[in-house]
């Protein structure tokens, strides 16, 4: 069989079957204890170096079949080289080294005498993850997924198809190596297998999309699935009144360089109107330096001079473009980018510690940041060891989302034949309800 094997099916699969396979890797991977789960990472780690000189082989066909028609933003993820290759294999390892997320005692509640609950962290199950030009998110999610006892269905975008097919493979044969089914890490192709892979709500327990605001609108309206993700990444820095100028300019030139087509690159630049004349200048002298096209409101331009005009506030551009806007107040800022924002990540540049905490504490987002780059919103930099993605959902998980994310929980109840019988009626038992410390 090919799953023994390790090896891709050619077709041979149904959408159902694919889902089905995973559903039952996902119960084989769940009681799994840590060292058998870290035992797996180290084999993926070790096979994708094994397999170096195939994956970049794979990742040039994909790029010069793609290399016509892909905006800038795309091409630039799609990319697989030596050196992102090499730090896709670290994030693997690094995972291995992340405390254990499953059966973790989240709460622990006496209800009476020998009568005791516990509230125990376990896998989700199966997900599906559907991502566009990332060959990076196939080691990330197939890492955290296997670290987290979950099964995961990847289905990725046509343009890295070639590289995700032999980055699967890889990656199977290695769980078969280590006497683990290889279904637990399934790929599936072709944009008509999306909507099968949405219907299965039954044998699917996540869905992940990555990719354009597109893509994530469709899956959130064309499944009974919960998804988990975000649609835009229109993240902003506000440049205070009583702001380090050096700072400033070194933070904004990394939030909008440092790889422009990633979702927690900055988008808009808001600046007090008190240093509106003095900074702007400085910054779009730095940012034109950079490549950087500025676009700007009219304040920016009176200021500047001729600058294109701002489209839409809130426009992710992808690649080395920003807008720039100014604004009268701190709580202008705030209204402005709750107005525009995506609520994904959002920075304050002050000296003004006042001014910073009520920011951090009245910006809604997934992440708020004082001081620093908007980029530093990445799992890998928050120390989850990788990202399944980036969710700006208030419920389950919210911002980088790493293994705590991919677990959930259930209740655990010890007892020694106690009914429910007994703590009702004239002589009925009483609760404790002791919360046990942890």
């Amino acid at each position: 069989m090919s799953a023994a094997a390790g090896s891709l099916p050619k077709g041979s699969l149904s959408t159902r079957e694919t889902a089905e396979a995973a559903k039952l890797a996902s119960r084989i991977l769940a009681p799994l204890d840590e060292a058998a789960r870290n035992a797996a990472l180290e084999a993926m780690a070790k096979a994708l170096e094994a397999a170096s000189a195939e994956l970049l082989a794979a990742n040039a066909e994909d790029s010069c079949a793609e290399d016509e028609g892909l905006a800038p933003a795309t091409r630039a993820r799609l990319k697989l080289d030596a050196a992102k290759l090499t730090e896709m294999i670290e994030q693997v390892r690094s995972v291995a080294a992340l405390p254990d997320p499953l059966g973790r005692t989240l709460d622990a509640i006496e209800l009476d005498e020998a009568l005791n609950l516990e509230k125990i962290s376990v896998p989700l199950g199966v997900l599906a993850v559907i991502f566009e030009a990332r060959p990076d998110a196939v080691t990330q999610i197939a890492a955290l997924a296997i670290k987290s006892g979950n099964a995961v269905i990847l289905k990725p975008g046509r343009e890295v198809e070639g590289t995700a097919r032999v980055l699967v493979r890889v990656l199977r044969e290695a769980l078969v190596c280590q006497g683990l089914p290889a279904d637990a890490i399934s790929l599936v192709l072709g944009r008509e297998r999306v909507q099968e892979l949405l219907g299965m709500h039954a044998l699917v327990d996540m869905v992940i999309p990555r990719g354009s605001k597109a893509l994530v609108e469709y899956v959130q309206a064309n499944t009974r699935i919960p998804v988990l993700g975000h649609s835009e990444g229109v993240c902003h820095i506000y440049v205070d009144r009583s702001v380090d100028e050096a700072l400033a300019l070194r933070v904004i030139d990394d939030a909008k360089t440092d790889y422009p087509a990633a979702c927690n690159a900055v988008e808009t630049v808001l600046v007090h109107r008190a240093i509106a004349a003095e900074f702007l200048p400085k910054l779009a002298a730095r940012l034109r330096e950079r490549g950087v096209a500025v676009h700007g409101d009219a304040a920016t331009a009176a200021i500047l001079g001729e600058v294109a005009p701002v489209a839409d506030w809130h426009t992710e551009y992808g690649e080395l473009a920003l807008s720039i806007g100014v604004v009268e107040s701190l709580d202008a800022a705030i209204d402005h980018i709750h107005a525009h924002g995506s609520s994904h990540t959002e920075s304050i540049l002050t000296e003004d510690a006042e001014a910073a905490e009520r920011f951090l504490r009245e910006v809604d987002a997934a992440s708020v940041m004082h001081n620093v780059s908007t980029r530093f919103a990445d799992g890998f930099r928050y120390g989850f060891g990788a990202e399944v993605g980036i969710s700006t959902s208030k419920f389950h998980a919210r911002g980088p989302v790493g293994l705590d994310g991919l677990t959930t929980y259930k209740y655990v109840l010890h007892g020694h034949g106690q009914v429910a019988g007994d703590y009702r009626g004239v002589n009925a038992r009483a609760f404790t309800h002791k919360r046990e410390p942890r």
